[in-house]
C-alpha cells in the first residue's frame, strides 16, 4: 500500500479553495485518515440562525451538494424563502440564503438553543452528507472576524462578511481583527489531531482570514509548529488564484506574493511550500520550495497538486527524522 494512503493527515481549511483542495487530497490518499479544521471565523447569525460558512462549503464539497459553479451552497438551490423575507422587508438581503441551505442552519441552531457545542453538531450534519474526512471546527467558542471600514458612515467595525459580501472588499480595509479568537479554546479533538498527525497541510485557502483566524485560537498554532508543515501558495503571479485575499493581505500590511505570504506563515510554523511555476523563482530562507502548476482546474489536477504537497511533506519529514 502506498505510504501516503496510510498517513494521519490535519488540513487547516476555509471554504472554497480548502474545500476543492480537500476533495484532489481525498482522491490523492483514499485511505489516509484526514482531520480538516474548519474556519469558524467567518459564521455570522443571520434572520435568528447561525451560519457557517466555511464549516459547510466543505460539508457540501465533499458530500456531493454542493453548487459547482460558484463553490459555495447547495446544488439545484431555490430561493423563496429569500424573496418571501424581501417582500416583508426583512434583511440583510445582500446574504443569500437558498431554500436548502436554510435547513442546515435551522438543524444547527437548534441544536445549538439544545446545548449541544458546535463541533457535536458539526459531527451530526456530517452524518448526513458523508464527506469522508473528519470535520472539526477550530473552536466550539463564538469567534468573528470583523473589519474597521472608514466610509461616508465614518470610521466604524462591520463583519467581515458585510465587507466581503455586500462590499465586495471595495473599501479599504483599515484592519482585521477575529474577535475572541485570544479568548477561544481550541474545539475537543482538535490538539490531539494535530498532535497525532504525521503531516499538516495548508490548503490555497486565505491566509489572514481562513488559515490566519485558525492559527489565533491559542494552542493551534504552537501545535502545528511541531508537525511536518506544507503549505500551498494561494497566490500565483501576484494575484489571488480566487477570491479577495489581495484585499486581506494589503490591510495587514502585507505584500500580494507567494513569498510574502510564506513569510507571513513564518519559519517557524512552515517547512515546505508549494508555488505555482509563475513563481519558480520564489526563495523564502529556511523554507523549500517547489513549483508546479498550482491551478485547481478539474479535482485529477487537484488531486496531483495535493500529492505533490504530501510528497514534498513525507520527504522533509523524513530528512528530519534521518538527522
Amino acid at each position: 500500500m502506498d505510504t501516503l494512503d496510510v498517513m494521519k493527515i490535519v488540513v487547516l481549511a476555509g471554504g472554497i479553495g480548502g474545500a476543492r483542495f480537500l476533495r484532489g487530497l481525498r482522491s490523492a490518499a483514499p485511505e489516509a485518515e484526514i482531520t480538516v479544521i474548519g474556519n469558524t471565523g467567518d459564521d455570522i447569525s443571520l434572520f435568528g440562525l447561525r451560519v457557517c460558512p466555511d464549516l459547510d462549503t466543505v460539508m457540501y464539497t465533499l458530500g456531493g451538494g454542493v453548487n459547482e459553479d460558484q463553490g459555495w451552497g447547495r446544488a439545484d438551490e431555490t430561493f423563496t424563502v429569500k424573496e418571501e423575507l424581501a417582500a416583508y422587508g426583512v434583511g440583510p438581503s445582500w446574504f443569500g440564503l437558498g431554500d436548502r441551505d436554510f435547513a442546515t442552519h435551522i438543524v444547527r441552531t437548534q441544536m445549538l438553543a439544545a446545548g449541544y457545542k458546535l463541533s457535536a453538531v458539526t459531527e451530526a450534519l456530517c452524518d448526513r452528507w458523508r464527506p469522508g474526512v473528519r470535520l472539526i471546527p477550530m473552536t466550539d467558542d463564538q469567534v468573528e472576524t470583523h473589519v474597521v471600514v472608514e466610509d461616508e458612515q465614518g470610521r466604524r467595525a462591520i463583519h467581515f462578511q458585510e465587507w466581503w459580501v455586500r462590499l465586495r472588499a471595495s473599501v479599504p480595509a483599515l484592519s482585521i481583527a477575529a474577535v475572541g479568537a485570544e479568548d477561544a479554546k481550541p474545539a475537543p479533538g482538535v490538539l490531539a489531531a494535530i498532535e497525532a498527525a504525521d503531516v499538516v497541510l495548508f490548503p490555497p485557502s486565505n491566509p489572514v482570514v481562513s488559515i490566519g483566524t485558525i492559527l489565533a485560537v491559542p494552542g493551534i498554532r504552537d501545535a502545528v509548529a511541531t508537525r511536518t508543515v506544507v503549505g500551498v501558495s494561494p497566490i500565483i503571479g501576484g494575484a489571488p488564484v480566487s477570491g479577495m485575499a489581495d484585499a486581506c493581505l494589503t490591510a495587514i500590511g502585507t505584500e500580494t506574493s507567494a513569498r510574502a505570504v510564506a513569510e507571513l506563515y513564518g519559519l517557524g510554523l512552515l517547512d515546505g511550500w508549494l508555488v505555482d511555476e509563475a513563481d519558480a523563482a520564489v526563495r523564502v530562507e529556511g523554507i523549500e520550495v517547489r513549483s508546479r502548476p498550482l491551478l485547481m482546474t478539474d479535482e485529477a489536477a487537484t488531486a496531483d497538486i495535493a500529492r505533490a504537497a504530501l510528497d514534498l511533506a513525507v520527504e522533509l519529514k523524513r530528512a528530519e527524522e534521518s538527522r
